[in-house]
């Protein structure tokens, strides 16, 4: 019997009707379901689903972003015509497997003993000789052999007068019916791996919002403000949610994510994290997650103590209770704010991450400080020796192109790592007035990269798919930014500027060449004021300062042929006279003067190309952590599946249905047995041995010769080349 992959052929009602059941319930219609149902899972896989439409502006633009909203393929497995899809997989599968299965079974009883004679020439696997037995004998010696070798059969004896040609003896036989009925078992895998699908899916949660007057919730503000039209029951047979818990709170209520809001389900208990625990690799990876946890029945008032791990979820009342991750429980952090602009102050200021913004201002234009994410172990790789590059526009510095061989790329395979612990660091947001952000992640520590100079990594980013770029900023010999910001304030006065002239002057020009000295003031102050973002190169020169207000300068005013030599002059003028702003800073503050050793001119090229990035810095503030207090808190993933013993039970008859299309094979066997009047008396049997088999193998050759020597005792022969 062959699978036929048309449909229900109904032949009375209406036409269109009669057309629809057709298509329904044919294979082609099953098949092309199960291909758009692919299709649109390679999509839910890449998109990422049930983000923000913020994030698929930021990453595919507004017209693509819109479509995707409009197609629902930021949550294609919750879409309504995803669940449709699925819908009409079941009822096509389903009506497939009714019409075809009895054929199957009527298939099965069926021997085909009734065969001709003649039609057993026709097949490709045959055998004739001669038999010295009766062929009643012969028929039942070959049953009783196909029988004990696991075969089917049956018996038919024929007489001529009976409108066959000859009279004799069919022996019909079959084994492998299982290849048929693998048909059955992996159709109806999919039957049931849908209906699971669509059990433990959103089609229930939705049907509440469009039968029982629930609604998607889009607001704000605390859990226990919602109103209870966006709530659902305890009772509800199926959903799947996250629920964040802290460390020494309780949480009774999930999060169920949804395309266009949330929806909040209550639990028949209240989950209170005593303890939360995680342990990390050399690497820094996570290497363990657990959570120790008292489970309150809000019914009865029992409590039931628990350890939730990956992979080791709890149960209770039917809901399964899984460790999702971790994350920041409101942790409290004490900021300092480092001025990057002229016009800002130096203030401190506390929060909690998560928790209420604070606004905070450089004079011009109020911003909103968001406290983000509070990394307290940051392990890199510092391979190579952690060398890091001369300091660059802050534009163009970003752990992928500086610092990326250095902090631990995954493509740097091919060099040992050295991987460190360097400290915490702090993630932060200003939004301006017009809702715009920028994200920023500074370290607590400064971080000693390999050169000898230990710096603070200031990260920022416009957008969350872009990486984070570095200002690296010097650490004194305290371990602060504090002769950084002195420096950089000693060189926005002009007085300061002045004096650190003619202190250059008094060093560098023999008293006894006035003329020269007075040339060289004239460069030097020219050249500090430029650098200090007092004086600009030309009218419309849009640098602020640093060492792109100085190139602009050698562009407009030095001939090309003579940049080269008079850039490294001013280079080393510049260097020496903000050598000298340095020490003046120091003396200000009371501390004694830096010698002119390596060391101070390590700090001291790394705080002139910190002060060249700041100028580009987009915030009047760098936000530097200087305490914080740690609070963990658990992300489980609570689900009540009904379907899911109903998808177990899929994948197994799958496999079971696989193995036995792929691996069993139907064979039909018949031998026709009658006398021969060629042969010396009546104990002579003329016997002709036909094979099929629904997939011609080296096996099913074997398989035959053995069948030949067995039942018809001819000689083996050779296996038949492939």
């Amino acid at each position: 019997m062959s699978v036929s992959t048309h449909g229900l052929r109904v032949h009375r009602g209406p036409q269109v009707l009669r057309a629809a059941v057709e298509l329904f319930s044919s294979m082609r219609f099953a098949i092309a379901l199960l291909t758009v149902i692919c299709i649109a899972s390679i999509i839910g896989t890449v998109l990422k689903q049930h983000e923000s439409i913020n994030n698929y502006i930021n990453q595919f633009g507004p017209f693509w972003a819109e479509l995707f909203r409009a197609a629902k393929l930021d949550s294609v497995y919750s879409a309504w015509w995803f669940l449709l899809i699925l819908l009409f997989l079941v009822i096509s599968t389903t009506l497939c497997i009714a019409r075809n299965t009895p054929r199957i079974f009527i298939d099965l009883k069926t021997f085909k003993e009734g065969i001709r004679a003649q039609s057993l020439k026709a097949f490709g696997q045959r055998a004739e000789t001669r038999l010295d037995e009766a062929p009643a004998a012969a028929a039942n010696r070959i049953g009783q052999l196909l029988v004990s070798g696991g075969w089917k059969v049956k018996l038919q004896q024929r007489e001529a007068a009976g409108g066959h040609a000859d009279a004799g003896w069919m022996v019909a036989a079959r084994a492998g019916g299982a290849h048929k009925l693998g048909y059955i078992a992996a159709h109806s895998a999919i039957v049931l791996v849908c209906i699971g699908g669509l059990l433990d899916g959103d089609l229930v949660v939705r049907a509440q919002t469009w039968f029982n007057g629930k609604s998607v919730f889009t607001g704000g503000g605390m859990i226990a403000d919602v109103p209870p039209q966006h709530r659902l029951s305890p009772r509800n047979p199926t959903f799947r949610g996250n629920i964040l818990v802290p460390e020494g709170s309780q949480g009774s209520v999930a999060i169920l994510q949804q395309s266009d809001g949330v929806l909040l389900q209550e639990l028949p208990f209240s989950i209170e994290l005593k303890k939360f625990i995680v342990d990390y690799y050399s690497t820094g990876m996570p290497k363990l997650f657990a959570s120790e946890v008292v489970l309150h029945d809000r019914e009865t008032g029992a409590q039931v103590p628990a350890r939730i791990e990956v992979n080791h979820p709890a149960s209770y009342k039917g809901v399964e209770i899984y460790q999702s991750s971790f994350d920041d429980g409101g942790s409290k952090v004490k900021l300092k704010a480092v001025p990057m602009a002229a016009a800002a102050k130096p203030f401190e200021v506390e929060g909690v991450i998560g928790g209420p913004s604070t606004e905070i201002t450089n004079g011009r234009e109020k911003l909103t400080l968001e406290y983000a994410a509070l990394r307290v172990i940051n392990v890199e790789n510092f391979a190579d020796g952690g060398a890091m590059g001369s300091g660059a526009d802050v534009r163009k510095v970003d752990l992928r192109h500086d610092i990326e061989s250095r902090l631990g790329a995954a493509n740097k395979t091919s060099k040992p790592k050295v991987l460190r612990n360097i400290g915490p660091s702090i993630g932060y947001k200003l939004r301006d007035a017009a809702g715009q952000a920028r994200e920023y992640q500074n370290y607590m520590v400064p971080v000693d990269t390999g050169d000898g100079q230990p710096v603070f990594l200031l990260g920022m980013r416009e957008k969350p798919e872009e990486p984070f770029r570095y200002l690296r900023v010097p650490a004194d010999e305290q371990g602060s930014m504090d002769s950084f910001v002195r420096m950089r304030t000693a060189l926005a006065d002009a007085d300061t500027r002045n004096r650190a002239v003619e202190r250059y002057i008094a060093k560098a020009v023999d008293p006894k060449r006035p003329e020269m000295a007075e040339q060289l003031r004239v460069s030097a102050a020219r050249a500090l004021a430029l650098f200090a973002g007092s004086e600009r190169a030309k009218a419309d020169a849009t640098t602020m300062g640093g060492w792109q207000a100085i190139a602009e300068f050698m562009e407009a005013n030095v001939p090309q042929a003579e940049r080269e030599r008079a850039g490294a002059v001013l280079v080393r003028i510049l260097n020496d006279v903000l050598f000298e702003v340095l020490n003046l800073s120091r003396e200000g503050a009371g501390l004694a003067a830096l010698p002119s050793d390596d060391k101070s001119q390590a700090f001291l090229t790394q705080a002139v190309l910190a002060i060249s990035d700041a100028y580009f810095y987009p915030a009047p503030v760098a936000m530097m952590m200087t305490d914080f207090t740690q609070v963990q808190a658990s992300v489980f993933q609570v689900a009540r599946a009904p379907g899911k013993n109903v998808v177990y039970l899929g994948c197994l008859l799958l496999i079971v249905g696989i193995f036995a299309m792929l691996y069993v094979r139907e064979r039909r066997l018949w031998v026709w047995l009658t006398p021969d009047g060629a042969g010396s008396g009546d104990n002579t049997t003329a016997a002709t041995m036909a094979f099929s088999v629904n997939r011609k193998t080296i096996d099913s050759d074997r398989e035959f010769e053995h069948l030949k020597h067995k039942l018809l005792a001819l000689k083996k022969e050779g296996p038949a080349s492939p």
